[in-house]
């Protein structure tokens, strides 16, 4: 059987003649050479197997074994019978550089975490501006088609003078699908019109008017779903306005306990211990209209566990109704923005999309932005 040149497939390089390795504590130093061959020559395209010189070129490498690895790589310069000299191709490393391509891939991958220039290049051993160089060669292709399932949100910045930029999601394989600078509605039309629409089928947004225009008229075809999120805390904020205004007529031992024990009041009591129950009793007993607004709340939390969607959609126009009779101007308000929103609202209620990705999308782009606090250009470079 021939023999096999095991230390040569551990590298994973290939065509690759380990000469010789030298190991130290911190560093494994391997020596290679590709095998000679016959050569296209770039200028006259003739084959030459005649070598001009050899050098040796240090390579750093993706560390292996805990340890960091360099690569001597003994390369050779052909002659040609025109006069041309030229090197030797390789798999492993381009013109120019003085690192291997999955050391390169290495460093992009590390950067694809929520993570600094400086934590990157610290943990690949590099500096802080060849991560930079390697992070503005990656491409960024724009999408070929928009998905199925198209997630809309903006995120707050400060890129091109902008307050807020749009970002674009596919919601059914959780990706993001682009970051627009701007939310403005000709912006958003001037870029959905250069794709194909119809395969879109649900549109997901928040109640942001723009975004329903935009659903209704170049998606037509498609569901629009208001996000359960925005919709449902807006009968949250409004127990908390009342939770607010009643608090106020108390001494200040009373508004503190009122203001410490807010999360009782806005959680489902059947998520409530006993004792956390007749916490509860105690401070919707101080008022009637903050018992009203625990009333409508808990029937809101009630819908959303229903099951059939013609109870549903009759339970919640009942509860719209009790909602803008109330007497109590926050729910009122609450009443109006549903009745206004209640067909894409409803369709939250029998789809099972929300924007929950695209949410998470914006924390970690800020966090991304925290990141590189103080470096120039890099939020207008990202949008």
């Amino acid at each position: 059987m021939p023999a096999t040149n095991y230390t040569a497939e551990l590298l994973g390089l290939q065509d690759v003649i380990v000469t010789k390795i030298e190991q130290t504590d911190a560093c494994q130093k391997i020596y290679i050479e590709m095998p000679r061959r016959p050569t296209v020559c770039p200028c006259c395209g003739k084959l030459t197997t005649a070598i001009h010189d050899y050098r040796t070129q240090p390579v750093k490498d993706a560390p292996a074994f805990c340890k960091k690895v360099w690569l001597f790589y003994r390369k050779r310069r052909y002659r040609c019978e025109c006069g041309k000299r030229f090197f030797e191709t390789n798999s492993f490393v381009t013109r120019y550089q003085r690192m291997t391509q999955r050391k390169f891939i290495s460093i992009i991958e590390k950067l694809t975490d929520v993570r600094s220039y400086t934590s990157a290049a610290r943990e690949s051993d590099v500096s802080v501006s060849t991560v930079i160089r390697a992070f503005n060669l990656v491409s960024f292709p724009k999408p070929q088609k928009l998905p199925e399932v198209l997630g809309i949100d903006e995120f707050k910045g400060n890129s091109g003078g902008q307050k807020y930029h749009c970002i674009l999601t596919d919601l059914k394989s959780r990706q993001v699908i682009d970051v627009l600078r701007t939310r403005y509605e000709h912006d958003l039309i001037d870029y959905f019109k250069t794709y194909e629409r119809s395969g879109v089928k649900y549109v997901v947004s928040d109640m942001y008017s723009t975004y329903a225009e935009l659903a209704k008229t170049y998606f037509p075809k498609a569901v629009y779903i208001i996000d359960k999120y925005h919709w449902i805390r807006q009968a949250v904020w409004a127990l908390e306005t009342v939770r607010k205004s009643v608090q106020q007529r108390f001494s200040k031992s009373h508004r503190i306990y009122f203001k410490r024990s807010k999360h009782l009041l806005s959680c489902h009591s059947g998520c409530l211990t006993e004792e956390e129950k007749q916490q509860v009793n105690i401070m919707l007993y101080a008022s009637p209209d903050l018992s009203t607004a625990y009333y409508l709340k808990e029937k809101l939390y009630e819908i959303l566990r229903m099951n059939d969607a013609s109870e549903q959609r009759h339970t919640l126009k009942e509860w719209i109704e009790e909602a803008g009779e109330s007497g109590i101007g926050s729910f009122e308000a609450c009443a109006r923005t549903y009745t206004r929103w209640f067909d894409p609202i409803f369709n939250s209620l029998i789809y099972p999309y929300t924007n929950a990705f695209t949410e998470g999308s914006n924390n970690k782009i800020k966090v991304l932005k925290r990141n590189a606090y103080g470096l120039r250009g890099l939020v207008k470079s990202f949008v």
